[in-house]
């Protein structure tokens, strides 16, 4: 459950500019619930009841061989935000726009499959379609994503988006969370690549970070539900302990429940999942079944 970080006032002050008055505010919230030491400054200048301006910082921006800190940073943006607002304040106002997203699940499909095997005619690839058909069956909207085929920059851990709620880079992986964001269920179909998940799928792991930092600043919890679908070359259950080690966390990191999951293993011997007697039945029963909860 997301906790509503507590806001503490550190000082206020008004600045004039010939008959216009703003007010300064500098704030922290402590996000020690997120990440152990996290705490977030606002700076704001509001004029009367409008904000004209926020400028966002947090502590985990800063590693350990930047030579500034996060207090530091927004302390020396309150000193240049008092000269600037008296003599030029729409140029403040136009560099730092107050606008900060909220939470809203957007229009689209119901169910968002993530096919993380860069193989399309795979095993994974025909857990995706059986998944895609049951949903469909089950009267749901379903869109299946390969990000293998996207553009998608890796994480380089800035922590930025836990001032906004938004990533810095701007590519496909903007498309990804706003399908997740508008979905009731989350179907994650990865293979067994040595010892983890492929490339490909890690990278949406590791950015979704932005949605959990969104979720985080804004305290949704929407009741989605996720499923893990796995295959392994080699025999036996335990191959795939390294793969719900990862998806199984990422789900609960986004606020959404594991629901189940099929994880079949053999494959190197057995080929195609469609041969294996009940293995069909078994998918499209798990994803109807995660639709009636």
């Amino acid at each position: 459950m997301l906790m509503e970080p507590a806001r503490e006032t550190m000082e206020e002050e008004v600045v004039r500019h010939g008959s216009r008055e703003f007010v300064l505010t500098l704030s922290r919230e402590d996000f020690s619930s997120v990440y152990p030491g996290m705490v977030r400054y606002i700076l704001s200048a509001r004029e009367g009841d409008l904000t004209r301006a926020v400028f966002r910082t947090n502590t985990f921006e800063y590693s350990p061989q930047v030579p500034l800190a996060a207090e530091t940073a927004v302390r020396d943006k309150v000193t240049a935000w008092k000269r600037e607002l008296v003599s030029d304040p729409d140029a403040v106002f136009s560099v730092y726009p107050p606008d900060q997203k909220g939470i809203h699940g957007t229009p689209g499909d119901s169910v968002i499959i993530l096919q993380g095997s860069p193989r399309p005619d795979g095993n994974c690839s025909i857990l995706a379609g059986l998944a895609a058909e049951a949903a469909r069956e089950a009267g749901q909207t379903v869109r299946i994503i390969y990000p293998h085929d996207l553009d998608i920059h890796c994480c380089i851990g800035c922590y930025q988006c836990y001032n906004t709620g938004t990533c810095v880079f701007d590519d496909d992986m903007t498309g990804i969370i706003n399908a997740v964001r508008g979905a009731r269920l989350f179907i994650v179909c990865s293979p067994v690549y040595t010892n983890t998940v492929p490339a490909g799928l890690k990278l949406v792991i590791d950015r979704m970070q932005a949605y959990h930092a969104e979720r985080t600043l804004h305290r949704d919890n929407d009741g989605k539900k996720g499923l893990l679908l796995s295959v392994a070359g080699r025999m036996g259950e335990d191959n795939f302990s390294c793969i719900t080690k990862v998806i199984i966390p990422f789900f609960r990191n986004l606020g959404i429940e594991p629901a189940g999951h099929v994880l079949i293993d053999s494959m190197d011997a057995l080929k195609d999942i469609r041969q294996i007697p009940g293995r069909v039945e078994e998918v499209k029963k798990v994803v109807t079944g995660s639709l009636r909860r």
